[in-house]
C-alpha cells in the first residue's frame, strides 16, 4: 500500500508540474486525503481529514483547491449524476458500479467491460465525445443486507 500511495503522490507531482500548479504542502495533504479514501470523497469528507492536519484550513479552500485539480486534470469528478461533487484519484481507465441506496461507489476495471459503440448518427449535430464512462447501479451487499433486516422486522411487526 505505501508503494502505491508513493506511486500515486510521484504521480500528483508531476501532474502539478505538467499543468503548472504550484505543488504546496497544503495541495499535498488535499490530494493525500483523496488517495487515502476507501471511497471517492466528497470534498466535506476531504475537508474533514485534512482538518485533523491542517486545522486552520476552511472548506472554502478545499472547493478551491478541489475545483483547480478537476480545470488542470489532477483529479477526475466520478460522476455528474449523484447529487454531489465525488472525486477520485484513480486516473486509469476504468467504470463505477453505484449503490442506489447508499451512493457508495465501487471502481472496476476498465477491461471487464465490453467495448461500448455509439453510432455518430446517434450524436447530436456536432457533438464530439471524449471519454466514455460506464456506471452500472444497483444495491451493495450492506444496504441489502439492511433492507432484509427491515422487512424481516416489519413483518414480525405485523404479525
Amino acid at each position: 500500500m505505501a508503494d502505491l500511495r508513493t506511486q500515486a503522490l510521484d504521480d500528483f507531482r508531476r501532474r502539478c508540474k505538467d499543468q503548472g500548479l504550484a505543488f504546496t504542502f497544503q495541495r499535498q495533504v488535499i490530494y493525500e486525503a483523496v488517495v487515502d479514501s476507501r471511497e471517492h470523497p466528497t470534498p466535506e469528507l476531504i475537508y474533514e481529514q485534512v482538518r485533523q492536519r491542517i486545522p486552520s484550513i476552511s472548506l472554502g479552500t478545499i472547493y478551491k483547491n478541489v475545483k483547480t485539480f478537476l480545470d488542470s486534470g489532477v483529479l477526475k469528478e466520478v460522476t455528474l449524476h449523484h447529487g454531489s461533487l465525488r472525486l477520485e484519484s484513480n486516473m486509469t481507465p476504468h467504470h463505477h458500479v453505484v449503490c442506489a441506496s447508499c451512493k457508495a461507489i465501487f471502481d472496476i476495471k476498465e477491461t471487464a467491460v465490453e467495448s461500448v459503440r455509439l453510432p455518430t448518427s446517434e450524436l447530436p449535430a456536432g457533438f464530439a465525445i471524449q471519454q466514455c464512462r460506464v456506471e452500472f447501479v444497483g444495491v451493495c451487499k450492506s444496504c441489502q443486507t439492511a433492507r432484509r433486516k427491515k422487512s424481516k422486522a416489519a413483518k414480525e411487526c405485523s404479525t
